[in-house]
Parts: structure tokens; C-alpha cells; sequence
């Protein structure tokens, strides 16, 4: 089974529950273990909230801006994008773990943690970004709605 679908948010705050009962509801569907949809959301929902608050164009004053989510379930892995359009990391590298008591900074260390792979780059093209995309092995629960309906 292959399902894929891409949203187009406002990088607002509302959007991230959005993409994440999204995510989940296609898991359930499909049939994913609830411990896997549950690792995936969170991920999901650390991504999408770095893309609202660190994602933006500051050169492109009073624009409405708008990341990207993109969610593919093929086979036995998922693979999830968030694209947003802002200055980008200049050294993926120096992404350190924050410290225990900070109030934020935590986000893509615990993708790294909740995902098998992930990888963290600019974004292809002229206008600048980050893609943020992580795989997760999938497993699978035995009676699955979408194989049943």
C-alpha cells in the first residue's frame, strides 16, 4: 500500500494539531501501530513548529508565508518532509542538544530521536529554506480500517 499527501500551511500555530490529526488519522487508517503514529506525531508536530517559528522570510515584510508538509507511507516506511522558507541553517553541523532546563531548542533532537533517519538541509531553489525529513520504519496492527472497509 502507498499513501502520500502534501499540505500547504500558513505558519501559524494553528496549523500544526492540523497536520498532525492528519498524520495520525491516515496511520490509524491504514493500520499503523499506535506506538510508531504516536513517535511520528511527535516528530511531525516538532518540525512543523520549528517551521512556524524559525521559518520565515524576513525580507518579504507583511507576506503571508506558508511552509509545506508532505507525508509518504509506501511499503514498510514512512517518510515525512516539512519545508519552510526562512534563512535556513548555515552549519547543519553545529545543531547541539539544548540543555536539560531549557524552555526551547529541544525540537530536532528529539526527531533524532523519534526517527530511524533524518536529514536536515537547505531547500532546493532561489528562495531559501529548510527541509526538515525523517523515516520511520512502520509496523503494522492486525486488523487495519482502510484493508477492511
Amino acid at each position: 500500500m502507498s499513501i502520500w499527501w502534501s499540505l500547504h500551511l500558513r505558519r501559524e500555530a494553528a496549523s500544526v494539531p492540523l497536520a498532525r490529526r492528519l498524520l495520525i488519522g491516515t496511520m490509524e487508517t491504514a493500520g499503523v501501530d499506535p506506538e510508531i503514529s504516536y513517535d511520528l506525531s511527535v516528530a511531525l508536530t516538532e518540525a512543523c513548529a520549528n517551521a512556524v517559528e524559525h521559518g520565515g522570510n524576513p525580507a518579504r515584510e507583511g507576506a503571508v508565508e506558508a511552509y509545506r508538509v508532505t507525508a509518504y507511507l509506501d511499503g514498510e516506511k514512512c517518510r515525512i518532509e516539512v519545508a519552510d522558507s526562512g534563512p535556513g541553517f548555515t552549519r547543519v553541523q553545529d545543531i547541539r542538544p539544548a540543555r536539560v532546563d531549557a524552555e526551547s531548542g529541544r525540537g530536532l533532537c528529539l526527531i533524532r530521536e523519534l526517527a530511524d533517519h533524518v536529514h536536515i538541509g537547505a531547500k532546493p531553489g532561489r528562495g531559501g529554506g529548510t527541509v526538515v525529513s525523517f523515516d520511520k520504519i512502520l509496523k503494522w496492527t492486525k486488523d487495519p480500517s482502510l484493508l477492511t472497509a
